[in-house]
């Protein structure tokens, strides 16, 4: 029954230690960009987007869709840039330990 105890703590520590670091990552910033620094998006550590930058020179109503295209690039890099902060402050709490579930954020 100690053993369980002892489990049962170990567990309630690491979800204690999990929350702060999902507290850490929503207080991080990663920026990517595309089109040479045209477009820019600012996301937080989860990969929640904050902002999204356009220099005006690159909107053009008659090629709206290039500037979708920046836009998209620059998102999917900095969720990713998002996603791998993620993974690396979750290796320091698992002491680099793959584990076999996705986390939900």
């Amino acid at each position: 029954m100690a053993d369980f105890m002892k489990i049962l703590q170990q567990a309630q520590e690491m979800q204690g230690k999990l929350q702060q670091v999902q507290e850490s990552l929503a207080q991080q910033t990663v920026t990517a960009a595309s089109g040479g620094g045209m477009v820019t998006v600012d996301v937080d550590g989860r990969g929640q987007v904050k902002r999204v930058k356009i220099d005006p020179s690159v909107v053009n109503p008659a090629d709206v869709e290039m500037l979708e295209d920046l836009v998209q690039v620059a998102v999917t890099e900095a969720q990713q840039k998002a996603t791998k902060l993620a993974q690396d402050e979750m290796g320091k709490l698992t002491g680099g330990m793959s584990l076999p579930f996705k986390l939900p954020f």
